[in-house]
């Protein structure tokens, strides 16, 4: 086995990567590489910067490079689609691809946001999406792949709430009959709230700040998802904590995401422990 990190790599060795633009400051390297040595791949990843337009160009070099897989990031979600084999139903739905994996000689485009945070909900915290009532805050590319991994999972009701109502609407749509634009009412009475803009994002770890809803919308029974991993304690979970609700931080959803990734590209399900401890470091 190649000793990822320690430069022992060997001509067996498969690499897969990361393009965007920008994409230096990316920490999939960091949770893909402690998934490889957790499981004794002879895997390494690195982050190739990809500039935008460059797309089809990076997918041919995969295939000319046979590199194990692709981590998509902006800006080239949407410009890789053209030049890939086929998509999975999600990528499909959502026109956005974040994740590329070989399905025998096919590259096969995938998005592994939304389903990343399912997954995270139900294996770190024990949430089973199935029944509950759900709200989005937000309209943009994450939240529009929660919108639709919510519905997938089962959700009863999928709100919307958003500052323009056309693109709550686009956004709810993903959702299929389980989904609608929503409002501060359904904040109050929603099991699973999910911030999916940026409102936090920067704020000092722990700190008050600006937030995406009124704090006293939330209270006991419900959990505070916020997506913005940086810092990890946002102002939101801090008042959501305050008024007896169950804050959840983003980096589950960013390992899970890139977890469900790694075990389509090598066929190994990985030590989420250890990509998550990998983050938090």
């Amino acid at each position: 086995m190649a000793e990822l990190g320690s430069g022992a790599l060997t001509g067996t060795t498969r690499l897969a990567a990361v393009i965007g633009w920008p994409v230096r400051h990316s920490r999939s390297p960091l949770l893909a590489n402690a998934a490889f040595q957790a499981a004794g791949l002879d895997w390494a990843f690195v982050a190739f910067e990809v500039p935008p337009g460059s797309a089809g160009e990076a997918v041919a070099a995969m295939r000319t490079l046979d590199l194990g897989g692709l981590m998509v990031t902006m800006p080239h979600k949407a410009d890789v689609i053209a030049h890939l084999d086929r998509l999975t139903p999600a990528a499909q739905a959502l026109g956005a691809v974040n994740s590329i994996a070989w399905e025998g000689t096919d590259l096969v485009g995938d998005n592994t946001d939304g389903p990343g945070l399912v997954a995270s909900l139900q294996g770190d915290d024990g949430i089973d999406i199935a029944g509950l009532r759900c709200v989005v805050l937000g309209a943009g590319g994450a939240a529009r792949s929660v919108v639709w991994a919510l519905a997938d999972a089962g959700a009863a009701d999928v709100a919307v709430v958003n500052r323009t109502e056309d693109r709550a609407h686009a956004a709810a749509t993903l959702a299929g009959p389980v989904g609608r634009v929503g409002d501060e009412h359904d904040i109050s009475q929603a099991d699973v709230v999910v911030n999916a803009t940026s409102v936090g994002m920067g704020a000092p770890d722990g700190a008050h700040g600006p937030m995406p809803l009124d704090p006293r919308l939330l209270g006991p029974a419900q959990t505070i998802v916020d997506l913005v991993y940086l810092p990890l304690q946002t102002p939101l979970l801090r008042a959501a904590a305050a008024q007896g609700a169950r804050p959840v931080d983003g980096l589950g959803m960013l390992v899970h995401q890139a977890a469900l990734s790694i075990r389509r590209w090598t066929g190994v399900a990985p030590d989420v422990s250890a990509m998550a401890r990998a983050a938090r470091r």
